[in-house]
């Protein structure tokens, strides 16, 4: 096939994007299908425009750190006003911070990241099956959901499980390799999550319940994404900058690293913390808080190294039946400072326009007063 020749980026005449992305596509092999085929230079639909490329080499390296908010004894009142405090510092400056001794075993961690890896290296035939780009199925494969809307592929394929519409994934419909070890994980982490929302309410000022009365944390997607070894990292992306879709995103990482956050003009990297988890703040809380919380760019830098491995866990609200969310009233009526920034919305109404435009374009503006 075309998009499987090294010299493709170097031949410029009677290219066409088009065709070489529906190639890519109907593969249905992914990144990985490229790295099995022994590429050593990236198809061109994977290269950064250049203008990108030169911005980047302009670009200065920083050494900042991202906050770490130990989670042990949130239940006892001052060590929770502690907490509280820490959170809500790094969702108004950073709009991210990792959390550590949150009660997730570490075996259970490393268990998914590995089973992550086993699902992704498995035979293509396997994979093939589950191929996808329908939104309404529960548990698909894919490379880029963005594929045909960016300006430049990224390298990376993932593995989606669904619980937008549902509480609850058919175990039947989790792929066998990592069906035990990810229902696992799901569950410790939605725990996790009503924990995190409790401590994002009283970070805002409310009631411990309220995000939680919201029903934020109710629909949740879980990426799993693989990011092979990469033999021209400096051309591509793992993931181009983005916000995410959600109220709140949890992120477990490998020791690879990569990801990095955009604060005060500059990238740092978010490191692996054995044992941590990311979290960072979606779209939809940035909108409900008003803007007191942030939703801020991020993206994964390719690797020669590889394969990254990493879990991202979107808590994204209530889809169906479809329900309002806006601005929260007592965060607007404070004082005349503060009126409402956007207009209410449906989680289904966000997450159409989502998937009608690339990635590197952020959402908030479509709601925005």
């Amino acid at each position: 096939m075309d998009i499987f020749n090294n010299e493709e980026h170097e031949n410029t005449e009677n290219y066409d994007r088009t065709h070489a992305l529906k190639v890519f596509d109907e593969s249905k092999t992914g990144v990985k299908g490229l790295v099995d085929a022994g590429v050593t230079k990236i198809p061109k639909i994977f290269i950064r425009p250049h203008d990108e490329l030169v911005e980047e080499l302009n670009c200065s390296k920083v050494n900042l750190q991202i906050p770490v908010v130990d989670l042990s004894g949130f239940e006892s009142g001052e060590r929770r006003n502690e907490i509280v405090e820490r959170v809500r510092e790094a969702s108004e400056k950073w709009g991210f911070f990792q959390v550590v001794n949150h009660e997730i075993p570490t075996s259970v961690l490393d268990e998914t990241v590995d089973c992550v890896r086993m699902f992704h290296e498995q035979e293509s035939e396997v994979k093939m099956k589950l191929y996808s780009r329908d939104r309404t199925k529960t548990v698909k494969f894919e490379s880029n959901i963005d594929l045909y809307q960016s300006r430049v592929a990224n390298w990376r394929d993932t593995l989606t499980l669904s619980m937008l519409v549902s509480d609850d994934l058919d175990p039947d419909e989790v792929p066998t390799v990592c069906r035990e070890t990810i229902l696992e994980y799901i569950k410790h982490v939605t725990k996790l999550g009503v924990t995190l929302m409790e401590i994002l309410s009283e970070a805002l000022g409310l009631k411990p319940d309220h995000l939680n009365n919201m029903e934020c944390g109710r629909g949740r997607t879980f990426v799993c994404h693989y990011y092979p070894p990469c033999p021209e990292p400096e051309l591509t992306m793992g993931v181009s900058k983005h916000t995410d879709p959600s109220f709140l995103t949890l992120l477990l990482q490998d020791h690879i690293g990569g990801l990095q956050v955009r604060h005060c003009n500059s990238g740092p990297d978010v490191p692996h913390v054995p044992g941590g988890l990311v979290v960072n703040v979606g779209d939809l809380l940035q909108i409900i808080s008003n803007d007191k919380f942030k939703s801020v760019d991020h993206r994964v830098l390719a690797n020669h190294d590889g394969p990254r491995i990493s879990v991202a866990c979107f808590f994204t609200g209530v889809t169906v039946p479809p329900k309002m969310y806006g601005p929260i009233k007592e965060l607007t009526l404070k004082s005349d400072r503060h009126q409402p920034a956007y207009k209410d919305f449906s989680v289904g109404e966000y997450i159409e326009k989502f998937f009608t435009r690339s990635i590197d374009t952020s959402g908030l503006d479509n709601f925005r007063l």
